[in-house]
């Protein structure tokens, strides 16, 4: 009989599925809410976007060498890393809209020339407004505090798979 624990190895091909597939469904409901509810996206909410996407190239890259115990390392690393970002970013977009980190932040995503990616892909990754507040998702609660609940756990998350990472590999 197989134990529930061993679905979460990082051997194994659901846990990268799922980490690829929660950083799509986020860019997903972003899109949403930009497209269809008509929230325009602010820079850091574009630096949270960029950050998911490379979350989700991480997870790929993490599935398909998922047999080799250091690139899991290296990946779940790089996750982590990606979290402790993505933490920043919402605590700032948190703190901006509720007063208390004082700044602003303008048009420009800061990335160098080569890499475009808002002339690349305007549609996700174009700046619309300068930041100030998120959306209201349910019962009061924002975008902001979604973001810093939902990439704490999944630093813990990943914690956990590196506690995890030795074991070995099988399909």
């Amino acid at each position: 009989m197989m134990k529930i624990y061993t679905l979460i190895l990082p051997s194994k091909k659901p846990v990268w599925l799922m980490l690829i597939l929660l950083s799509l469904i986020l860019e997903s409901v972003a899109l949403v809410y930009q497209y269809v509810l008509g929230y325009p996206p602010c820079v850091v909410c574009i630096q949270v976007r960029i950050l998911l996407a490379v979350f989700a190239f991480f997870a790929g890259v993490g599935l398909w060498q998922r047999a080799y115990m250091p690139l899991r390392l290296v990946n779940l690393f790089a996750l982590l890393a990606i979290c402790g970002v993505s933490i920043e970013r919402s605590w700032m977009l948190l703190g901006t809209e509720r007063g208390f980190i004082f700044g602003s932040c303008g048009l420009d995503l800061g990335l160098p020339a080569w890499l475009a990616l808002d002339e690349w892909l305007p549609f996700l990754f174009k700046v619309h407004t300068t930041c100030g507040y998120t959306p209201e998702i349910a019962f009061g609660v924002t975008m902001a505090e979604v973001l810093m609940v939902f990439f704490s756990a999944m630093a813990v998350f990943i914690l956990l798979l590196m506690l995890l990472v030795a074991k070995p590999a099988d399909s």
